[in-house]
């Protein structure tokens, strides 16, 4: 059964303490997505709720703030892929025609700083991560995600000869795509000498602009089946035309690689998976929203998702082959490094975003003639999600 995004919403990214609660901002993005479709709250028949830092039952606590009308609402926690996760579910919902109508809402509300775990008194879900990552790397005091993303550019660097320059060319390029974004957190274009020049948080790997901020902010999707759309008169120009959920394999930790270590292997699967669902290859991609948790996760998500052959991101990136004028334009919002990410709400946000763009309604940051979006969510602990959308079939 076809499934369609028939509306969606999102607000203005915010840095931590400038944002309203959670309850308010999911409340809003749902809003919005409901206006953006059309239709009514009591049209919605099952709900989704992507976060990661909130107490049980957060999702009721939003959904409900628009209605109560005793639908089933679960509340999902994947990591930073949450919110492409609910989708995920949401799309296997109206496709299998359980339902007609659903939700898929995330939302964050973060506080500043690195990420950490929050529970000390149990074992951690990434305990297995942690101990490969310093095996590899060494043991240190840096963040746990710094090291797992810092280790996997380190990874590259060393295999390819990858040089810090370009990283600081992926984050420069995020800052003007960002720039583009009234709902980008940070939207002043940076050059890439102040990217090399700015402070170092791991000397030869990384500066502290080329990984995203703490944020907060939500998003929504309205994911409908076609027959929903005729029948109500919804838009129906975008459509989920493949998707994959893909989470680890032994080779994440016995392949003793920073870059697997990180998801590589969960983001080819998911890659290749889709290309094959939907018959096509990545040379058919015309615009691109992909987890730029880390400009060097950007660069190795190239590779992941074909873009471009192993070894080969450096190059794609000095010809210019990431953005406007190139072969792809890879996150036109700006991405993680200059929207934000709010973990429950990113992916949320990257369907917004691709969403707009197969419309034709991205203003400044419309790609012309954008027909097909791949979608990139990763997640570590682990789940990648790739979904694959295609305009006005």
């Amino acid at each position: 059964m076809t499934t369609l995004i028939a509306g969606v919403g999102m607000i203005p990214f915010a840095k931590p303490g400038a944002s309203a609660p959670y309850d308010a901002m999911g409340e809003a993005a749902i809003r919005l997505a409901l206006d953006d479709a059309g239709i009514r709250f009591e049209a919605v028949e099952q709900a989704y709720a992507g976060y990661v830092y909130g107490d049980s039952t957060s999702g009721q606590r939003v959904i409900y703030r628009v209605g109560m009308t005793g639908i089933p609402i679960v509340n999902v926690n994947n990591n930073c892929s949450s919110g492409s996760t609910a989708l995920f579910l949401a799309r296997q919902a109206v496709e299998s025609g359980v339902a007609d109508c659903v939700l898929a809402v995330g939302f964050e509300q973060m506080t500043p700083g690195a990420l950490g775990t929050v529970f000390t008194d149990r074992p951690s879900p990434l305990g297995e991560f942690d101990a490969v990552t310093d095996a590899l790397i060494g043991a240190s005091d840096l963040p746990m995600t710094l090291k797992y993303f810092g280790g996997a550019g380190k990874a590259h660097m060393e295999r390819y000869g990858t040089r810090l320059e370009t990283f600081a060319a992926i984050r420069a390029k995020a800052s003007r795509h960002g720039a583009r974004n009234p709902l980008s957190v940070f939207r002043r274009e940076m050059s890439v000498e102040e990217v090399m020049n700015a402070q170092t948080i791991w000397p030869g790997v990384m500066t502290r602009p080329m990984a995203c901020p703490p944020t907060c902010g939500a998003a929504a999707a309205l994911v409908v089946s076609e027959d929903f759309a005729r029948r109500n008169g919804l838009d129906a120009t975008v459509r989920i035309r493949a998707q994959a959920m893909t989470t680890d394999r032994p080779g994440s930790f016995d392949s003793r690689d920073m870059i697997e270590v990180v998801g590589a292997d969960l983001t080819r699967k998911a890659a290749r998976t889709v290309y094959e669902a939907a018959g096509i290859g990545p040379e058919d991609i015309d615009v691109i929203e992909l987890h730029d948790c880390f400009a060097q996760n950007e660069l190795i998500t190239y590779e992941g998702l074909g873009l471009c052959g192993e070894g080969e991101a450096e190059k794609f990136v000095m010809d210019g082959d990431n953005t406007y004028g190139g072969r792809y334009v890879t996150n036109p919002s700006g991405g993680l490094l200059s929207k934000g990410h709010p973990l429950g709400a990113t992916g949320l946000a990257q369907c917004y975003e691709l969403t707009q763009q197969l419309r034709g309604r991205a203003g400044d940051r419309q790609v012309e003639g954008a027909r097909l979006a791949l979608q990139h969510n990763l997640g570590l602990g682990g789940a990648a999600v790739v979904t694959l959308y295609e305009a006005g079939a």
